[in-house]
C-alpha cells in the first residue's frame, strides 16, 4: 500500500467514489451532552474538493452504518447523496453500483475501520484515511497523507480531479 500516487491513469479510471462518513468526513471523536445530543467535528475544506469533484463529472456518494441526522444533514450540505443504518455495506455499494451502471472496478472507496473491509475488497481502488484501523490496512492499496477529518476527502477529490486533468491534456501528435 502507498500513499496517493502523482495523479494519473488509475485516478482517471474512477467512475464513482463512495465514501463512509465518520472516521473518513470526522475524525472519529463523538461529543454527547447529557441530554444524548451527539456532535461530530468536520473539516470544512472537505466541501471544496467535493465540489471540484462534482465538476469534473465524477459522482460522489456516502454508505454509512451511522444512523443520526448529522450524516444526512452534513451530506446534504455538501450536496452528496448519502444512504445510512446500512447492516451491510457491501451489499449497499453494489447495489449502488449496479443502479448507476458502474463497474465496482471503476469504483474508488474510502474508509477507515473494519465495517468498511467488504467495500475495500471489491473495488478497483480501495483507498484508506491515513489514521485507518490496523486491520483494514492490508485491504487499501492507496492511503490518504491526511487522517480522517483533516482534510482526508479534500486530498482524494484533488487527487482524482488532477488525474481527470491528465487524461484531457492532449497527447503528443
Amino acid at each position: 500500500m502507498t500513499a496517493l500516487p502523482e495523479a494519473g491513469e488509475v485516478g482517471r479510471s474512477v467512475q464513482l467514489v463512495v465514501f463512509d462518513f465518520d472516521g473518513v468526513f470526522t475524525d472519529n471523536t463523538v461529543w454527547t451532552d447529557d441530554a444524548g445530543n451527539e456532535w461530530v467535528r468536520s473539516w470544512r475544506g472537505d466541501g471544496l474538493g467535493l465540489e471540484k469533484l462534482r465538476e469534473a463529472g465524477i459522482p460522489a456518494w456516502v454508505l454509512s452504518t451511522e444512523k443520526h441526522p448529522v450524516v444526512g444533514r452534513r451530506c446534504q450540505k455538501l450536496g452528496i447523496p448519502c444512504r445510512q443504518g446500512l447492516t451491510d455495506k457491501q451489499a449497499a455499494l453494489e447495489a449502488l453500483a449496479s443502479e448507476l451502471g458502474v463497474l465496482l472496478g471503476d469504483v474508488a472507496y474510502v474508509g477507515n475501520d473494519i465495517n468498511d473491509s467488504g467495500c475495500l475488497r471489491v473495488v478497483g481502488v480501495p483507498i484508506v484515511v491515513q489514521d485507518a484501523h490496523p486491520d483494514v490496512l492490508p485491504l487499501a492499496r492507496y492511503r490518504t497523507r491526511t487522517a480522517g477529518g483533516f482534510g482526508a476527502v479534500r486530498e482524494i477529490c484533488e487527487w482524482l480531479c488532477a488525474s481527470v486533468a491528465v487524461a484531457a491534456r492532449p497527447g503528443p501528435a
